[in-house]
Order: structure tokens, then sequence, then C-alpha cells
């Protein structure tokens, strides 16, 4: 009987493990590497191309107002008390139509008095022509009419050109000062356009000619695109900006800092929401924007591009 060779494992397990290959090399799907490969390749090479093509733009943002070219403001050019209102908002009137009148009793009852003296000279002369004291008179008496007649006038307020009232800024009895508005008009030459603040370190950047969009406060996203016609010379400050924009709009919205005053001209007089078309009104506010630079997506990851981008007018 043959002697059974001594191992170092019993029979059963060594049979147990017969199945098994020990030591085998991990196999990887080539195909699933070289789509890997040509992927990232691709990838790189789109993300190269987008960031030479790409730009990222850099904008001049400050509150804007919408300002009615065309509209005056009556004024007094007296001191008084209102006596009679003869318009109403919305109403079309003539030039010299009277729009307001002061209190003016005792100049009524003088140009009374004066009317009645004058009559009775001239009454006098007709019935004696050769009366000199009469005529005298006559001529004394016209010349005090005609300058009573002149200080009522004056209390007298008219339109100074043919439009459409807007506001009456007025009421009965209401005392005014030299100089207070009464109501503001519009003419038929009414033009819609954009007053806009931008920040003051933008205006060497600043240009007429550029593009500039506005989106009015309450209708998001309702944007309008117009053409910069004209930049401010000067930075003026939140004290001068009031002062250009009168007092009753002036406190519509905030300047903070230094501006320049920059104006665009809106092709319409009105704006798009959804299907609806809305007017624009003066001083209505919101927010204005101008792009003043635009460079490629490289050259704001990699600064150092930027003179060899430069050299290829990109």
């Amino acid at each position: 009987m043959e002697r059974e060779t001594s191992t170092l494992f019993r029979k059963e397990a060594l049979r147990h493990s017969s199945g098994r290959s020990e030591g085998e090399i991990l196999r990887l799907s080539s195909r699933f590497t070289q789509h890997s490969y040509w992927i990232l390749v691709i990838a790189f090479v789109a993300s190269l191309v987008y960031g030479f093509v790409g730009r990222i733009h850099e904008y001049a943002t400050g509150p804007a107002i919408v300002w009615m070219t065309g509209r005056k403001q009556v004024t007094a050019t007296n001191a008084g008390t209102v006596d009679e209102i003869y318009v109403r908002s919305g109403q079309y009137v003539e030039a010299g139509q009277i729009i307001a009148q002061f209190h003016a009793t005792v100049e009524k009852a003088e140009v009374d008095r004066i009317q009645r003296e004058f009559d009775l000279q001239l009454v006098k002369t007709l019935r004696d022509p050769s009366d000199q004291a009469a005529r005298d008179a006559l001529t004394s008496l016209r010349a005090q009419k005609d300058l009573t007649l002149a200080r009522l006038e004056l209390l007298t307020i008219r339109a100074p050109e043919a439009g459409t009232i807007g506001d009456v800024r007025i009421r009965v009895g209401q005392r005014l000062a030299a100089g207070d508005i009464v109501v503001t008009s519009s003419g038929s030459r009414r033009q819609c356009s954009i007053l806009a603040m931008l920040p003051a370190h933008y205006r060497p950047q600043l240009r007429p000619g550029m593009k500039m969009s506005f989106e009015v406060t309450g209708y998001r996203y309702a944007y309008q695109e117009m053409i910069v016609t004209s930049v401010g010379a000067e930075i003026v400050g939140p004290s001068e900006v009031k002062r250009h924009v009168g007092q009753e709009i002036a406190d519509t919205f905030v300047v903070n800092g230094p501006v320049v005053l920059v104006e665009g001209v809106l092709a319409d007089a009105s704006f798009q929401v959804g299907n609806q078309s809305l007017p624009y009104f003066h001083g209505m506010n919101g927010i204005a924007e101008a792009r003043v630079r635009s460079e490629p997506i490289l050259v704001t990851l990699i600064p150092g591009l930027r003179y060899f981008f430069e050299k290829l007018h990109v």
C-alpha cells in the first residue's frame, strides 16, 4: 500500500478549492476606456471654444425716470389767492385760454369806477367838444383804466400754448406765491425719453450711440431697448439731480453718490406686459443699464491673456 504524500492542507479543503483560479488579472473593458478618453477630449475642446467665444458683459446700472418732452409747467407770475379754475385734467386748451383767476375784487371795482367816470367825461366831451378839461380827464382816465386792466391781467393765468392739461395742482381758495405750479400741460410734439443716473466712474466708457435698456418699477422683465442720445459732460451729486428733475418727482427715486446723467429716446410711449400695451407717464421710475465692457470668458479666468486678445481685437 502506497504511502500517502503528506501535505499541508486536508484533502477536503483541496477538493473544495479545486474549482477556483487564484490570482487572475483584473480585466477592464477597452471600449469603455476609449470612449471615456474621447469624451474628456471633446469636453476640454468645447470648454476652450466656449471660453474663447463666450463673453462676460459689464453693465453700468442706476435709477432712471420717464421724461416726457414737450411737457410744460404753467406757473403763477404773481402771488394771489385762487378764485376760479376754468380747466380740468385731460382738457384741451387753446393758446391764451384762461386757466385760472386770482381774487381781483379791488381791481375789478377800480375798473368799474374808472369806466363810469370815463363815460361821464365822454358825455361832456360830446356835448361840448371845446371843453378841454373834459378831454384831459378822458386822457387821464384812459391811462388809469389801461393800468388797472394790466394789473387785472396779471391776476389771470392763461395757457401759453395749445395743448392738453395734465395735472391741476391748485384748488379754489389756495394761496399761491409767484413761481408756484398751477397746471402741467403737454403739446402736440410729445416725446418719451429716459433720464438715467448712472455711476460716475463709468463716465469715460459712456458715449452717445450705445445701447441702453430700461425696466419700469413694478413690471419685471418689461424691458425697453433704446439708443443713448446724450451723456452729461460733468459729474453731479444727488442735490443737483433733484434740482434738475424738479421737486415734484425728486423724491420718487434715490440717488446715492456722484452720477452722470444719460438720456435715451424711446421708440414708443408705451411698453408691453404680456398681451397688454401700457402707456408711460412722466415721472415713472425704474432701472436703466448700459453695457460698457465685454470680454471673453478666458480673459476673466486668465487675466494674462488680455494682451493677446487685445492684439486680436477680440
